[in-house]
């Protein structure tokens, strides 16, 4: 047995998430670098930082893949997860959040809380994750600590108060003000690892002694103690203040904000201090939900204790040059050793735990053994996929999983040559395994290979991985919609099918009457023969031919939905009838009803979300307009709005480039299926030319 070599009360597992561009891979790497780490700093913009390990991250700037490091802070060790923060990659964010105990929210001193940051706060708070807000860029032209807390209050309506103050900003930007010990720490070299402990400068003092107040007030809003004390006027000594601003930022009830420059290594080393004063430990969070095995029903609670029998919950999946498939999993109960037989609840299987590595960035180190509140990597695991349990053989349980939208944009993908096409379906396999939110299919109708995700950078990246990671050499098609046909009037038509040709001949005759149905109704088949007209026998037939004549609609050749269709009346010829007979006159009559039923093209209507701060409302309303777009309402959001619309998915590529120019990135939207809805006329002609006749001729 390998012995634990942090104690649980000494292990923090925490996250960094913060709206692009807000220095977080930066903050990561500075870390690091304080906790001995590494020996180099690298820097986001010239592609050398530790955490982006991935080399279309290192290229573009941004964090795509939550990369866990282990690292240690005094006699404490922190595992880090790094979370992207684009609109396209919240999936990443979301799963690292469910396995964290804590977060730090990174917010830019010039912006303060932006689009992406409210995204991934309503994620946390979905969670339940305690959060401490580190304003980072101090340094930056355009610097403002009290405007950033203020955002904080204005738009997230979060309880946070500061326990830090900037001692100057932008060029003069030199020291920390601490709140809770009343002192300052003013930086004396350029790295940030010296500065000296100093009284609050004078011309501060006043400023100090009024946010010193404000914090104790907040804090005694959801602390009874404290609050007691502070009405009785009584002192409140430092050691009191600390653990009430622990326990109200572990209860989520209170977000304690810092300040500092990751870049020129200022304030990091003081949030490392508050990461360990104020967030949890695994022992400090609330025990994570799970049922039975066998019984859904029955609420298992599961704690944070090396004795009882193992469960973790895997939370990523990917493929690692050297290792191959790595499995990033939680344990959130019992230690498991290498080499084990452990089991996957989820898929009801059982997995051989082959080595169990803890990582760093890109390095790793091997280990023998984990313990509850770890956060490790399995190779070996052949069946487990993101948001799978697994536990002890013999003490089976399922821990909450996670959910994952759907995609909502899809484009064709056709490998260069034969050689691609068989590595291609090979590497999409492994694609979809690491990411729930990409899907990869064959259409039956065109034969292509169809790849979706969350917006057009996720399917960028899909394909660039293809490239860089497996060598596979592709064309993407434009991105595509899904149309489909229906009948917008009743008819009644004859399909008559008859052939002589020598011996026994083919004769079949049907009368239908076509209808519309009601949206999303699908196909009805209505059998009205009376007297035999058509036998019963050739009933079926008729049905499975108008189902596979409507697979290739009349006018482009899309599908046809929600028809109705009566049949009424036919004839038979005793010899020559036959099911193949009957199944070609109801399609012959499908193909007649053109004329009668005024067939109509469908489109996908998609329900667009926009929000943007009110000066941009004017431009974004003329863009849902200009796409052929409804809109149906808006709702304030702090010092945003919501715009609720409706529009076509054809109209929608290219949307998140042009509201994000519009609005100088602090647009987002969100856009999911709605309905299927006739396109306009003009519209209609266009997609019959490109698509060509459907099965008319």
């Amino acid at each position: 047995m390998a012995k634990r070599e942090f104690p649980l009360e000494k292990t923090r597992n925490i996250g960094i998430m913060a709206h692009i561009d807000a220095g977080k891979t930066t903050t990561t790497e500075r870390i690091l670098f304080y906790t001995g780490k590494i020996h180099k700093i690298g820097e986001t913009h010239d592609g050398g930082a530790q955490m982006d390990w991935m080399e279309q991250e290192q290229e573009r700037g941004i964090t795509i893949t939550s990369a866990a490091t282990t690292a240690q802070w005094k006699d404490y060790r922190v595992n880090i997860i790094d979370t992207p923060g684009h609109v396209d990659f919240t999936v990443e964010v979301e799963r690292s959040l469910r396995v964290l105990d804590g977060s730090v929210a990174l917010l830019d001193a010039q912006s303060g809380v932006e689009p992406q940051t409210e995204t991934v706060w309503r994620q946390a708070d979905t969670y339940k994750v305690p959060r401490i807000v580190f304003v980072n860029k101090m340094d930056k032209m355009g610097a403002d600590f009290l405007y950033s807390v203020n955002t904080i209050h204005e738009r997230l309506q979060a309880n946070a108060q500061p326990i830090q103050l900037p001692i100057g900003s932008e060029d003069d930007f030199e020291g920390i003000i601490d709140l809770v010990e009343m002192n300052a720490e003013v930086y004396t070299s350029d790295d940030g690892r010296e500065y000296e402990e100093r009284e609050i400068p004078e011309e501060y003092r006043e400023l100090a002694e009024k946010w010193h107040t404000n914090l104790i007030e907040s804090i005694a809003d959801v602390n009874e103690d404290i609050m007691e004390k502070y009405l009785e006027g009584e002192e409140i000594s430092k050691e009191e203040l600390k653990t009430a601003i622990r326990t109200a930022t572990t209860n989520v009830d209170f977000f304690p904000v810092m300040c500092g420059s990751a870049f020129k290594n200022k304030g990091v080393q003081l949030m490392l201090d508050a990461v360990i004063d104020y967030l949890p430990a695994p022992t400090d969070v609330p025990p994570i939900q799970g049922h039975a095995f066998d019984n859904p029903e029955e609420v298992i609670e599961v704690r944070a204790n090396d004795d009882a029998p193992f469960s973790a919950l895997a939370f990523k999946v990917m493929t690692d040059p050297f290792v191959g498939r790595l499995t990033f999993f939680r344990v959130y109960s019992g230690t498991v050793q290498s080499g084990s037989y452990i089991q996957n609840a989820t898929k009801d299987k059982r997995e051989r735990l082959g080595r169990i590595l803890m990582m760093h960035a890109n390095s790793r180190s091997e280990v023998d053994e984990v313990f509850s509140g770890d956060i490790a990597a399995a190779v070996g695991l052949k069946d487990t996929t993101t948001g799978d349990t697994l536990c002890d053989v013999d003490n089976k349980l399922i821990l909450e999983s996670m959910e994952f939208p759907e995609p909502v944009i899809e484009v064709a993908i056709e490998p260069d040559t034969k050689a691609d096409q068989d590595k291609m379906s090979i590497a999409l396999g492994k694609l979809a395994e690491e990411d729930p939110t990409f899907r990869a299919s064959t259409d039956h109708e065109t034969g292509q290979t169809i790849i979706a995700g969350m917006g057009e950078l996720h399917l960028d990246i899909i394909v660039d991985r293809l490239k860089r990671e497996f060598n596979v050499s592709a064309t993407v098609g434009a991105p595509q919609v899904s149309y489909r046909e229906t009948f917008t009037q009743q008819t009644q038509v004859q399909g008559k099918f008859v052939r002589q040709s020598g011996g026994k001949g083919q004769y079949g005759d049907v009368w239908i009457e076509f209808t519309p149905n009601e949206e999303a109704a699908g196909f009805e088949f209505e059998n009205a023969i009376v007297g035999g007209v058509v036998p019963r026998e050739y009933i079926p037939a008729v049905e499975a031919g108008l189902k596979d004549a409507m697979e290739n609609g009349v006018l482009a050749g899309f599908p046809l939905i929600d028809v109705k269709a009566k049949l009424y009346d036919g004839s038979y010829h005793d010899v020559d009838s036959s099911e193949t007979a009957f199944k070609v006159a109801a399609s012959l009559a499908l193909r007649n009803a053109i004329k009668s039923a005024k067939p109509a093209i469908l489109e996908p209507m998609m329900r667009v979300d926009i929000q943007v701060p009110e000066e941009y409302l004017g431009d974004v309303m003329g863009h849902v307009s200009a796409r052929r777009g409804r809109i149906e309402g808006q709702t304030p959001r702090g010092n945003a709005l919501m715009i609720n619309s409706q529009v076509p998915l054809s109209e929608m590529f290219g949307y998140a480039t042009t509201l994000r120019s519009a609005t100088q990135g602090r647009g987002t939207f969100t856009m999911t299926f709605d309905h299927y809805e006739a396109v306009p006329k003009s519209i209609q002609e266009d997609i019959i030319k490109q698509y060509g006749k459907g099965s008319e001729d």
